[in-house]
């Protein structure tokens, strides 16, 4: 896979960006920092379907981010639908937040997805998630309709764009 190289945030931290099987046990520990936190402002864990083999290369991707060494946060896309990708996972440690590693793990999903040949990105939040839901707008997001387990949930918030067309074949996937 070729990640982007090592990248320094905003405080000048070196973070580090690597693809693992979902099923890895560092990758589950970070997804379950994620659940905790959807505990923590929703009352319940993300009741979306997740099949770990959807987030291999070629079908999908999942990274981990490594702030000089330390696991700090996550994202992954996974093919959905045809021609786009669904972004899920995105995580950041509450040590690491406002340091712009959201931003670097974003266009590192988005970068990898676009290289894969899709065209398209997807993604829901949530109405009490404000800092995720005006990051992705920075980045240019807009809405789209609702899909999946929350399509008529009135706290979801469906999101997506189209991505750069690019002619070179993802390293990852071979």
């Amino acid at each position: 896979m070729c990640t982007s190289a090592e990248q320094v945030l905003r405080n000048g931290a070196a973070v580090r960006l690597r693809p693992l099987p979902y099923e890895d046990p560092l990758a589950q520990v970070l997804v379950e920092q994620v659940q905790q936190e959807y505990v923590a402002r929703y009352g319940g864990r993300d009741e979306a379907v997740v099949d770990p083999g959807e987030f291999r290369p070629p079908a999908g991707l999942f990274l981990v981010a490594e702030v000089d060494g330390v696991p700090a946060g996550c994202g992954a896309w996974r093919a959905y639908p045809p021609g786009g990708v669904e972004i899920k996972r995105v995580y950041v440690a509450p040590g690491f937040r406002r340091r712009g590693l959201a931003q670097v793990l974003m266009a590192e999903l988005e970068e990898t997805a676009a290289r894969a040949g899709h065209r398209s990105v997807v993604l829901n939040t949530g109405q009490r998630q404000p800092e995720a839901v005006a990051l992705y707008r920075e980045l240019g997001y807009a809405p789209v309709p609702g899909y999946g387990v929350y399509a008529c949930s009135p706290e979801a918030v469906f999101l997506g764009k189209e991505l750069p067309v690019h002619e070179e074949e993802p390293t990852w996937a071979s």
